[in-house]
């Protein structure tokens, strides 16, 4: 069996757990002498973390993975545009501008503002 890669999270999420715990006088899952425990002052954290390190707290964490799907995926139907259309299109877009039409712009709210004096 591999073992389990935890993410940032989730290792916080089980240390902190676990360093509730110890802090609320539940069994130690390690072997600390007096002497270690007065070298890490008697922090709960720092004990959960060697107990998480040494792999001994019998937590688990559940990751479910995706269904498969046994359906195909629907894809949406694409128009093809022939180069004659294109040609076409752009023909047109030249005959306007040459009318004296012109092509419209998106609306800028700062020119309007300076337009109507700053208001």
């Amino acid at each position: 069996m591999t073992q389990l890669q935890l993410t940032k999270y989730e290792r916080a999420r089980i240390l902190g757990a676990r360093a509730l715990q110890i802090s609320m006088n539940a069994p130690l899952l390690i072997k600390i002498n007096k002497d270690g425990l007065e070298k890490i002052n008697f922090d709960s954290l720092k004990i959960a973390e060697l107990e998480l390190d040494s792999g001994i707290l019998p937590i688990s964490i559940h990751k479910p993975l995706p269904l498969k799907k046994e359906t195909e995926l629907k894809r949406d139907k694409v128009a093809k545009v022939s180069d004659a259309k294109i040609a076409e299109i752009e023909a047109q877009e030249e005959e306007d501008i040459a009318k004296g039409g012109e092509i419209m712009e998106l609306a800028n709210p700062e020119d309007e503002s300076e337009e109507d004096g700053g208001k």
